[in-house]
Formats: structure tokens, sequence, C-alpha cells
């Protein structure tokens, strides 16, 4: 998400670096960038003035520390109203109730509800150390009801079976009543996509709403639907009283229109975004490390998180200790990094949150995409254990079984084995003294010039 903002507003914030004092004249071609940036970005209009006029108010002789040159002052001005404009914190979700605590899905047809009840009870579950039951009140769908049954065995959590023949408020009813006998602490309720002109249908929803009384009642929109986005969820909030908004698909959205949008047009805080078709890819919405992402700064908070939840470390630590004793790096270890870093949505979704990656040329990103992954795993499983232990042995007819194996060219697993090799020379380089700052000088060479310095990420 935010691809075009970012590479636009990267551009445009470049130019007013070198001034001594932020004046009305000297940033107002700036302003007119960031603008149009943002309108192209699909961003509400009433959004865009606000941000606009708050930036100038504020940027408008403003006098440049010594430590700060005018368009570091710029950006920082620009990255607190960004913010602000998507609501400064993240705002986690209200669950102090008496259990069960009952969370209620609403959204259009087609927006993720049902996906995003599955992932949400799985992030409730493993994070928080909830326990979850979910049941459809989607009567008009009898594979809704079907879907979510499917997900709730894959993350693990109750389900509480419903039919089209019964009403949504005796459904849910029935599954809050059951929660309450079974100890649990949440129960999702899944509802029907409706139109908000629908009248019957919304009637429906308030009255669901009515009798079961959530204490969350969370609003679910596509990304891709831009400032429309925003403006349907304003519609939902005067039929329901909404207290948060998950933000679907924002894999897929370049332009990042409707988190910008969302919260000044509904006064909603967007609580998550669903950055994934897995059941895991649900992260909590935080305002000031999207504000960092859109500037090109990076997310590392988040990757962090991300390492912490999602890679084994006990493997790594193996890995680690084989390597220290000179033991080598083998291509099972290098097949097991791969699986890790798929773990974490692959290595894109990494470097999105890493500083300065915004400048990485197209022709490098396409290298680092997950086909790349998927097909150097396929190489890696055509090999013989033999010949992953000692690579070295792969020659010319090893080397074209393993390509028809794997359903690949002779040329992709000389690239694959040269990659291996240098990483293998590297990890070398970790033993001895002084060895982490050797292996990153080893990497600097591998990389893309201006990666590693000259406004890439600092290693």
């Amino acid at each position: 998400m935010f691809e075009n903002l970012q590479e636009r507003l990267g551009k445009t914030l470049k130019n007013i670096s070198g001034r001594g004092r932020l004046t009305e004249d000297n940033i107002k071609d700036t302003l007119r960038e960031v603008r149009m940036a943002f309108l192209e970005a699909d961003v509400a209009l009433p959004v865009v003035r606000e941000f606009v006029k708050q930036v100038k108010e504020r940027a408008v002789g403003t006098e440049v520390t010594k430590s700060l040159s005018p368009g570091q002052v710029f950006v920082k001005i620009v990255r607190e109203e960004l913010e602000k404009a998507m609501g400064e914190a993240n705002e986690e979700l209200s669950l102090n109730a008496q259990p069960p605590a009952v969370v209620m899905m609403a959204g259009l047809q087609g927006a993720g509800k049902t996906t995003s009840v599955g992932k949400l009870a799985k992030f409730l579950k493993e994070r928080k150390k909830k326990s979850v039951l979910v049941v459809s009140a989607d009567v008009y769908r009898p594979a809704a009801i079907k879907q979510l049954e499917t997900l709730a065995n894959e993350v693990e959590v109750d389900f509480f079976p419903s039919d089209i023949s019964q009403k949504p408020v005796d459904i849910a009813t029935a599954a809050i009543s059951h929660a309450k006998k079974k100890f649990i602490d949440v129960v999702l309720v899944d509802t029907a996509g409706r139109l908000h002109v629908d009248s019957d249908m919304m009637d429906e929803i308030k009255d669901l709403h009515k009798a079961i009384n959530p204490i969350e009642t969370l609003f679910v929109v596509d990304a891709m639907t831009g400032q429309d986005a925003a403006n349907t969820a304003k519609a939902f909030d005067e039929a329901l009283p909404l207290t948060g908004v998950i933000l679907t698909k924002t894999d897929g959205d370049a332009r990042g229109g409707a988190a910008l949008s969302i919260r000044h047009i509904t006064g909603k805080p967007i609580k998550f975004m669903g950055v994934g078709e897995r059941t895991d890819a649900l992260e909590p919405f935080h305002p000031d490390r999207i504000a960092s992402r859109i500037l090109g700064m990076g997310d590392v908070l988040s990757l962090i998180e991300e390492v912490e939840m999602k890679v084994d470390k006990e493997q790594a630590a193996k890995v680690a200790e084989k390597v220290f004793k000179g033991n080598g790096f083998t291509l099972d270890d290098f097949a097991d990094q791969l699986k890790q870093m798929k773990n974490m949505g692959g290595m894109m979704s990494m470097l999105d949150k890493l500083p300065g990656m915004a400048n990485l040329p197209d022709a490098v990103k396409g290298q680092m995409g997950d086909k790349t992954f998927i097909q150097m795993e396929a190489i890696i499983s055509s090999m013989t254990k033999q010949e992953r232990a000692r690579p070295e042995i792969i020659k010319g007819s090893r080397k074209k079984r393993i390509a028809a194996g794997s359903g690949t060219q002779v040329q992709e697993i000389n690239k694959l084995l040269k990659q291996f090799t240098q990483m293998q020379k590297m990890m070398k380089k970790m033993k001895g003294k002084g060895g982490m700052q050797k292996m990153m000088r080893g990497m600097k060479g591998m990389l893309p010039p201006g990666m590693m310095g000259g406004g890439g990420p600092k290693f």
C-alpha cells in the first residue's frame, strides 16, 4: 500500500531542502505537489484541504534549528499531520466486558468480512490469549456459513453451527448463550453483506445490533475502493454505532486513499488492516508507523514484532551455532531461511518495512517477489540430500535433472547456486572478531548501488 504516494511525496519533499527558513513562497510549490499526490492517491478532497491547510499553518515561518534542515522540519510536520489524519495511535479492541465480549462485523458484499472474522479470531487467540467462538448470521449465503466453519477449523477456534432457515437474531443470541455456558472470552458475529441503500437489510442489522448489544461493531471495507470506502463507512455509521474499521486488501492497494480518508470522514479509527490472504495476514493499524512508511522511513517496529511472532527462534539459533562452530551453511539451511521469510509474508513485505526501500529499482524488486522464492524452494527440493549437503558436485547433467524436476531453466539453477555461494562466504565472515561488520561489508557488495548508504538503509 502507498507505493504511488510514497514515490510522489519522496520526490516532492526533496525539492524543499537547502532553505534557511520555511516561507510561504518556498513551500508553495511543494504544497501544490503534496495536494496533487494526495488527490492521485484517491484521498477525499475535504481531507486533502484540511491536511494542506494544517501543514501550511505549521510550516510557514518555522525557524530551522541547527540540527535540522528545512527539508527535515517540513517532513517532520508532514509526518505528524499524516499521523493526525489517520488517528495518531493504534486503538485496540475494547474487550473489557463481562465474558463473552461480543464483536459484530458489518460491511458490503465482497469486502472480505468472513475472511476477516477468521483472521481476527486467530489474532485474538494467539496474540491476546483469548478463547474465541465464531458464528455466521449470514442466512442469505449458505457458502458463507461453510466458509466460516472451514476457517474456524483452520485457526482452531470454536464454531457455532447455523443454517439459512434461522433468523439472524436467533442465531447470534443462541451463540452468545452457548459462549456464556462454556466461559468463552469473545464471540465474533459474522453478518450478511448489505448495501447501505437497502432499507430492509439495514433494518435487519439494526435489530441484530439491538438484540446482542456488541461491545465492538467493526465495519469491514475494501481498501481498493479508495475514498468510496470512507463514504460507505459513513453511511453505515449513520445506521449503526460503529466502533472501528477493518481495512482489507491493503496489499493490493497501491494508492492508500481509504486509509487517509476514513478517520476524517467517519471519526472512527481504523483498528486493523488485512495485508494478504493468509489467516495471519491481519495487522493492528498504527498511524505513526504507516506515516513513516508513506514517507519512505520504513516501519522497523512492525518488522521486529513480526520477527518475534513468526521466526522459529530455535531453528535460527541452531543455524547460528552451526555457523559459529565452523560446520558450514548448507542448502538445507538456505531452504529453512526461505521458509522463515515466506512465513513473514515474503522478502518484499519485509523490505517495505525498511527505510529507503522505495528507492530500489523495479528490476531489483522484481527479483525479490514471492515467485522468485517459490522457484528457489522448488529448485532446492528437486536436489538429492547429497547435493544439498555438497552443492559443489552439482554439474551439467545434475543441473539438467534439477531444472526438469523444478520446472526451471539451467541458468536459474546457476543463479541460485551463485547466491548460495555468496551467502556461504558471508556466513564464514561471521566467525571470529568483528564478524558482523565483515558480513555487512560483504552484503554491501551484493546489493544494488545506493541501498547501503546514500539514502538507503544503514546497517
